[in-house]
């Protein structure tokens, strides 16, 4: 019998080790993986075929930022298309997603709204006739050319990992060395006055102030709140390129922008292009190592590398969460950041693609967590929490005079429309960080003490009714535009709350003198209301108009408190996403991915296929991104999620491995997918069978899993030696993992080859961008 290759041994020491965090990654660690090469191994080929085959490709001119090329770090941002109007000129705008007004008493989509910055425009000599661009995501760096009527202009871009510098290296050729670079300072205004009356009182800021600095080219923009933003540049000349190299830095209150700006261009400036470029790619190597997917569908595995590379370029643990645009701030309604859904989509994926390092909502809401409170009336402060639906990176909403002053509403009060449960839901994605790492001080220091004055909110207006039951006054299902007494978005919040702090207690071994409330809860919270057509939206409102939210059906996605494999549910589960999704007018994008997750609890790849397909067709634009009256980021980060819960789903403790893939997906190879209970799945399915499933534990927790192999198995650890598992149900066992160890299992007497490679297409597919054909 020859020995199972252990992970090390399969994938290289280097990749081995990229996994071995449960936790948040710190900075000092964000810093070794940018200085650490991983090792060349054969293995290694895998990520680069997949990648080098994602590559987006522009043989088209892009008009619009949601055909072109797009840059970032999580702080600094680019997108790349030709500038409007017809001037023969390349627009690079340059955004930070820290720059933003500081006047609260415009709210926070003015006065502390996100602020445009301005742009660069690559000018030619001659007219522009031919772009011939890629955006190779390997290495997450553009590269090409422009041809215009006078030669051509070799060009290579980058927003740097961690100096937050963009650089633009430009070899010309001899007819057009004389191009130029000019920057555009925009008006320091919310991009929101586009699309909605400027308050009463309300002006822009003052013009930026362009100047020159020993050799280095200043835009200040003065901020009438205080502080400053402030754009720098330089262009350095060598063997025939020049770059041009570029920050952002922001501060308020006090105008220490200036020389931050300028220290770090002048410091970036100093090495050449090649030198900047070399630590990027490492950081960004070892990133997409973390992880593998690799399925037939040539256009969603593209999609999904995509995803993680643009993840990554707007998300990191220490920036701000991401508002709806991410970085690149464009002409948009949504100028900041939104809770009763955006975030939440925006970072599911992070979690089974194994990036626990771009988690910013948990650091933010731990960060910022005495803003939760003082979101509320004064008499809720002292013992209670809330998110408005909007706010600025430092979770603050200015509140306005129709809402009273503050930002999160009353329930049972209308005016202002009390959106009660968007902290609640927001902390569903600190629990998930917790459970996928099992990382106790997440639990203990950020979701326990936040979700426990999230909960009291609630409790504070829980009343008990002629039934005998726990009733909520009106509140409002995101959007939907009707309050409701027991609006179901609240009561299943609500009932997750309790059941997850009575858990928590459990793990953390402590006592709390609620626990017998949040149990009373449990026992006599009324049911949620449903009529003919499935969950309503409250008591006395049905689901009765096309509406994009899923808000009233949380219990079944993505808290999977209702689920499908109890068949006292199926019929109503069926009945409410068939009635949902009926309504068409006002579906949008993430309709169509919540569509997808739900219908692949039911385990239905087909339909989850099809309604991914319908988002690709109606939605999803040229170069992947996402539209709604302006851009919005997290419907095509949630479809990488909705790919995710049709490969592997781990909730209620059970791992189901291949619960939801279509027919024609008869190859498939994931590897390195992080669970809830700290395990790492590597998994192959060939010719329509599951061949292989090895599972990492990094915590030791309770191991089930619902493997999808047919008839006799084995299971062995990492050096082919026989493993224990208990029958745990059809085609589920129980496997004792210690903290470390392997489990593979494989069809009695099979040993098949577990390497990690790609899949081969089941047909051809376009790339994304702008291809010749």
């Amino acid at each position: 019998m020859s020995p199972i290759p252990s992970r090390r041994t399969v994938l290289g020491g280097a990749l081995a080790a990229s996994a071995g965090a449960a936790g948040l990654v710190t900075a000092p660690a964000a810093h070794a993986a940018e200085h650490a090469e991983p090792a060349a191994t054969a293995a290694s080929d895998a990520w680069a075929a997949v990648l080098d085959d994602a590559d987006m490709v522009w043989q088209k001119l892009p008009t619009t930022w949601y055909e072109g090329p797009f840059l970032g770090n999580a702080l600094l941002g680019s997108g790349i298309y030709a500038e409007p109007g017809g001037a023969g000129a390349v627009r690079f705008n340059v955004q930070h997603s820290e720059v933003q007004d500081h006047r609260p008493e415009f709210g926070s989509l003015f006065g502390l709204a996100r602020l445009p910055i301005g742009w660069f425009t690559l000018e030619p000599v001659g007219t522009i006739t031919a772009v011939d661009w890629r955006l190779r995501l390997r290495d997450a760096e553009l590269t090409g050319t422009v041809t215009t009527d006078k030669g051509t202009l070799t060009l290579r871009a980058l927003v740097h990992n961690s100096r937050s510098v963009m650089a633009v290296e430009v070899t010309p050729s001899a007819g057009e060395a004389a191009f130029r670079w000019v920057f555009h300072p925009a008006e320091a205004i919310s991009p929101r006055v586009a699309f909605k009356p400027v308050p009463d009182g309300y002006t822009g800021n003052p013009p930026a102030v362009v100047a020159e600095r020993d050799g280095v080219h200043t835009a200040v923009q003065s901020l009438l709140a205080g502080g400053q933003h402030v754009t720098a540049w330089r262009e350095r000349t060598a063997a025939g390129r020049r770059t041009l190299y570029l920050t952002v830095a922001h501060s308020f209150p006090r105008t220490t922008a200036l020389g931050a700006a300028l220290k770090s261009v002048r410091s970036a400036s100093a090495h050449p292009y090649d030198t900047l470029a070399a630590t990027h790619r490492r950081w960004w190597h070892a990133y997409y190592r973390k992880s593998f997917l690799s399925l037939p569908d040539a256009r969603l595995q593209r999609f999904y590398w995509i995803q993680l590379y643009k993840v990554a370029a707007a998300a990191r643990a220490d920036a701000p969460v991401m508002a709806t645009c991410g970085p690149w701030l464009e002409s948009t309604p949504w100028p900041n950041t939104w809770w009763n859904l955006n975030v939440q989509l925006e970072y599911w994926l992070i979690h089974g693609s194994n990036h626990l390092e771009l988690d910013a909502v948990t650091r933010a809401l731990s960060e910022f967590r005495d803003n939760l409170s003082n979101q509320l009336d004064a008499p809720y402060r002292k013992d209670s929490a809330g998110i408005p639906r909007t706010t600025d990176p430092q979770l603050v909403n200015g509140g306005d005079a129709a809402n009273g002053g503050y930002a999160v509403g009353i329930p049972g009060q209308d005016p202002p429309t009390p959106e009660v449960g968007n902290l609640t839901w927001a902390l569903h994605n600190v629990w998930l960080s917790y459970r996928h790492t099992l990382d106790t001080a997440i639990l203990r220091d950020v979701l326990f003490p936040l979700l426990r004055k999230a909960v009291n909110y609630y409790l504070h207006f829980l009343t008990p009714g002629s039934d005998g039951k726990l009733h909520l006054p009106a509140t409002f299902s995101p959007e939907y535009g009707v309050n409701a007494p027991d609006c179901n978005y609240d009561l299943m919040l609500l009932r997750w709350g309790c059941a997850t702090l009575l858990e928590s207690v459990k793990t953390l071994d402590v006592r709390d003198d609620l626990a017998p409330r949040w149990r009373e809860v449990l026992t006599r919270l009324t049911p949620y209301p449903v009529d003919e057509n499935g969950y309503m939206i409250g008591a006395g409102v049905p689901f009765a108009k096309s509406h994009r939210h899923y808000s009233h059906l949380l219990a079944v996605y993505p808290l999977y408190e209702v689920t499908w494999e109890d068949p006292a549910n199926r019929e109503l589960i069926e009945t409410s996403l068939n009635h949902w999704v009926g309504f068409e007018g006002a579906l949008q994008g993430y309709t169509f991915t919540g569509a997808a997750s739900i219908s692949a609890q039911m385990g239905r790849g087909e339909d989850a296929l099809k309604y991914l397909g319908e988002l690709m067709r109606r939605f999803i634009q040229a170069n992947t991104m996402y539209k709604e009256s302006g851009p919005v980021i997290e419907t095509p980060l949630s479809a990488a999620q909705s790919l995710h819960d049709m490969v592997c789903q781990s909730w209620g403790g059970v791992i189901r491995v291949f619960p939801a893939l279509p027919a024609a997906w008869r190859e498939l190879v994931v590897h390195d997918f992080r669970t809830q209970g700290a395990f790492l799945l590597s998994a192959a399915r060939q010719d329509g069978v599951t061949r292989w499933v090895r599972l990492r534990s990094e915590a030791g927790a309770p191991c089930v899993v619902r493997h999808s192999l047919g008839g006799d198995i084995e299971v062995r650890d990492g050096h082919g030696r026989p493993l224990r598992y208990e029958p745990a149900g059809e085609g589920t066992i129980r496997i004792r993992l210690a903290r470390g160890q392997e489990a593979v299992i494989t069809a009695r007497g099979d040993r098949p080859d577990m390497s990690v490679r790609p899949v081969p297409p089941n047909e051809a597919a376009p790339r994304w961008g702008l291809p010749a054909s």
